[in-house]
């Protein structure tokens, strides 16, 4: 156990997590010469080319040090704020941490938040400076801000280059001296903690945990404590660039469990391994369900693909447990799904991951939250969907999550970054100067309005220059009412949307002049009304395409002509009674785009 050395890398998006991983593992010659590729860690296309980690990954290094060899776990952690229960998970199995920072871009948000996640369990941080060949890079600064967030001796930040190669036998040096190696107990029962897992279309789950006490051998009769599920361990392992069976994995490891799982459901990150005969008295601390914080409908372009898509989003939940869904039908769309996500870049990669690995083109309806409704008699509903909002004199009042964000951005873009975050109603809690041009802003506000168009917004006043961040704190309650959109006085479900009563007019007015683009004419008028409950708060009308049917006229009697658009009227009237509108597929596009 003194040999090993369990740690992860704690880094905002881009700061050169990946590389750095890379260059690890090529100098303690886990991966071949021949298998070295950039960003090995991240197998998914859509990883390689957003360049972000999307799934964490782990990985055993064996290195060479002094003489004595030492097994080095690298628990790989996702950088982005919607990842952030898989990173604390990742982060309970470490400890020590390897803290990056861009030496051209200073320390984000983000790294911020997961750097609170670490010290609160207790790791050891090592701090590196990476980056280091970039003509843009400000050593001196960048120091001087981690020296004031982690109060480390500034001699202890080493200075490294992902790219190039600099500082990584450092970085091997400072894992083994200053990481502790696991504390456990070898004789105790099994406790095991699950960080992870992966579906293998042939062997089902794959679950991958840390041993905490006790060992676990080939064919154990173990048990999952949070599911209460009783399995077989038919292979267990050690994670190199691919998995090496093992006969047993000891305290303080890290190692994989098939056991021919074959629903996603039934292995939860953060769950305690045990063995059915000799059971631990307590599970690992800190284990919850991940939360979906963002609801959208998925409905396929064509309603006939309505069991390919429940197929491929039954296989994506396999790879991606913190996915949601339940079948829903609206009137416009036909039937389809309403999912959970825990954020907007976790719709954004399965929706594309949808179209991508299974081919499937999805129209995605306007993203919302999730609500909680009481009636007068205090009962309370959860909504996720705007059509469950109770109507009428039963409903008492509505709660809305609220968010504390944190933003950091650069002393030019305060103000610019305050109006947005006031208008988006939020409220000012702190603000501090991490230098003299680096300020840190910390708001509430409403999850609902950060959903939306907020980060693209905060990025393009910015110039690119502030980051975000932030985590939920509670339900509060909230003037919300439901806005239906209405063609012809039908109401079109996928549509509506759960918005604030200050917010209702403007937002109506632009959706109603946003489908007055989109739609196109008709041979009869179409009315659209926003409306909340049944008063009308903006309309568009859509003029009829109109044929002139007294161009034949020439000549004669008035009564002629009137009595040919008397005809014309009353067609229009029965054509209007029966006449559907189709809603282009661009339209739910552009509510997304509203604000624009």
């Amino acid at each position: 156990m003194k040999n090993i050395r369990n740690f992860c890398i704690i880094a905002h998006i881009d700061h050169g997590k990946s590389t750095l991983a890379d260059r690890l593992l090529q100098e303690t010659k886990t991966v071949s010469e021949r298998d070295l590729k950039a960003q090995v860690l991240d197998d998914m296309d859509l990883e390689r080319e957003r360049g972000i980690t999307i799934k964490s990954h782990a990985i055993q290094m064996k290195h060479v040090y002094e003489g004595v060899e030492y097994t080095l776990n690298l628990i790989d952690t996702p950088g982005h704020v919607d990842f952030s229960y898989e990173v604390s998970r990742s982060i309970a199995a470490c400890e020590g941490a390897l803290l990056i920072v861009d030496a051209a871009q200073g320390i984000q948000a983000q790294t911020i938040s997961n750097l609170y996640l670490a010290l609160d369990h207790e790791l050891e941080i090592i701090p590196i400076l990476n980056k280091m060949d970039l003509p843009g890079a400000m050593p001196e600064e960048v120091k001087d801000q981690i020296e004031e967030l982690i109060l480390c001796d500034r001699d202890d930040i080493i200075p490294a280059s992902g790219k190039t190669g600099l500082g990584v036998t450092e970085i091997l040096k400072a894992i083994i001296d200053r990481v502790p190696s696991p504390k456990g107990e070898p004789k105790a029962p099994l406790k095991a903690l699950i960080f992870d897992s992966v579906f293998n279309s042939f062997r089902g789950i794959i679950a991958y945990y840390k041993v905490i006490d006790g060992s676990i051998q080939k064919g154990d009769h173990v048990k999952f404590i949070n599911t209460g599920k009783e399995y077989h361990a038919d292979e267990i392992g050690i994670l190199k660039l691919s998995q090496e069976p093992a006969d047993e994995i000891k305290t303080g490891n890290v190692g994989y469990i098939i056991s021919g799982i074959k629903e996603a459901k039934e292995v939860k990150v953060g769950d305690t391994i045990t063995k059915v005969d000799n059971p631990t008295q307590t599970a690992v601390l800190g284990f919850e369900d991940v939360k979906p914080m963002v609801f959208a409908g998925i409905y396929p372009v064509d309603t006939e693909d309505f069991e390919e898509l429940r197929e491929a989003m039954g296989k994506l939940q396999l790879n991606d447990a913190s996915l949601v869904f339940e079948p829903e039908s609206s009137a416009a769309l036909g039937f389809g799904f309403r999912c959970g996500f825990l954020g907007m870049l976790h719709m954004e990669i399965i929706q594309e991951r949808l179209e991508r690995e299974f081919g499937m083109t999805v129209i995605t309806t306007v993203p919302n939250v999730s609500y909680h409704a009481y009636n007068k008699r205090g009962e309370q509903n959860i909504v996720n969907n705007p059509t469950d909002l109770p109507q009428g004199s039963n409903l008492d009042y509505v709660e809305e999550p609220y968010i504390n964000a944190q933003i950091i951005t650069a002393g030019d873009y305060v103000g610019a970054v305050m109006g947005l975050c006031m208008e988006k109603r939020g409220q000012l809690k702190n603000q501090v100067y991490l230098t003299t041009s680096r300020v840190e802003l910390t708001f509430e506000m409403p999850m609902a309005e950060v959903v939306f168009d907020f980060y693209d917004k905060l990025k393009s006043i910015s110039r690119g220059y502030a980051s975000f961040d932030y985590h939920p704190i509670e339900y509060r309650q909230s003037e919300l009412i439901k806005l239906d959109i209405l063609l012809n006085a039908k109401p079109v479900d996928a549509l509506s949307a759960i918005i604030h009563r200050d917010k209702a007019y403007e937002y109506g007015k632009k959706i109603c002049l946003k489908l007055k683009e989109l739609i196109p004419k008709q041979q009869f008028e179409i009315a659209i009304q926003a409306g909340i409950g049944s008063k009308i708060v903006a309309r568009e009308t859509i003029k009829a395409m109109r044929k002139d049917v007294t161009a034949k006229c020439y000549g004669g009697d008035i009564t002629r002509k009137r009595k040919l658009l008397e005809k014309q009227k009353k067609g229009k009237k029965r054509m209007r009674q029966v006449g559907n509108v189709e809603i282009p597929q661009s339209a739910f596009m552009a509510v997304l785009k509203i604000n624009d």
